[in-house]
């Protein structure tokens, strides 16, 4: 048996600190191995997004089949997909080879507020969230999957995470690391349980590529045959290890990357 395989279909931060690059620091921090589809090219440092260039639609549709027909994909995250275009493609594939352990981060807004998916492909993107296993959103991002404003408690939380489930993914991870409290605090929903993951805050400007490194942990943890439980727990001890120590990096003048080696540097 070789080494667990998990792919990524996102776009590349050039800072190297979200994307395509924060996956693949990811899955070789935990012992998988990375292929990539390459979505969108962005023009992007620790200060903002500058410009974007999205990969044609025929050319993603290469990749996936240049990848599916010869790796054996463990898991699927997929992260930037900024047109409706691109996210047809991607459906398509998916119904095309069925890959086990999809994982959904639904980007739209990068770390420094600018706008990563274009405005008419939303309604595309809560379809390609009934094709997933795990779609992980934070507190802005489902508010504004469900049209409505972010979730202020736990309760609430709650109840838009099981809103979600309504869109037909396996399961919904809600982060709540946009919220207050001493404690970040993500729920991870199903029909019928909710499981609670919590780590102390740590208060850092530093957080630039945490969605997509999150949801790249979990996809590593299901490649290696993890269940989804843990796979986000230790996910979650990943995420929070990455982010403590990310000051140490001191990359940038804007919202640095996190520190996914940060147990081996």
């Amino acid at each position: 048996m070789g080494v667990p395989i998990a792919v990524t279909i996102a776009g590349s931060d050039s800072g190297g600190a979200a994307g395509i690059q924060a996956d693949l620091k990811t899955f070789s921090a935990l012992g998988v191995y990375g292929g990539v589809v390459l979505t969108a090219l962005t023009a992007q440092n620790t200060k903002g997004v500058f410009a974007i260039h999205d990969v044609p639609p025929d050319f993603i549709a290469a990749q996936i089949d240049a990848v599916f027909t010869d790796l054996d994909v463990g898991a699927v995250k997929i992260g930037m997909v900024s047109t409706a275009v691109a996210i047809d493609v991607v459906i398509a594939a998916l119904d095309r080879y069925h890959p086990r352990n999809v994982v959904l981060d639904p980007v739209m807004v990068a770390s420094s507020g600018d706008q990563l998916l274009q405005s008419h492909a939303l309604g595309r993107l809560r379809e390609l969230i009934g094709r997933v296993d795990v779609v992980t959103p934070n507190l802005l991002e489902a508010a504004t999957l469900l049209d409505t404003l972010p979730a202020r408690d736990e309760d609430e939380m709650r109840a838009q995470a099981e809103r979600l489930l309504d869109l037909r993914p396996g399961a919904v991870l809600l982060k709540g690391g946009h919220g207050g409290g001493p404690d970040s605090v993500d729920l991870l929903v199903e029909a019928g349980s909710c499981i609670r993951l919590a780590a102390p805050r740590v208060v850092t400007r530093n957080t630039h590529g945490t969605g997509c490194t999150f949801a790249s942990a979990i996809a590593a943890g299901l490649a290696k045959g993890l269940s989804l439980e843990q796979a986000a727990r230790e996910a979650k001890a990943y995420i929070s290890g990455a982010i403590a120590g990310a000051d140490k990096l001191g990359i940038g003048g804007g919202r640095g990357p996190l520190h996914h080696f940060h147990a081996w540097w």
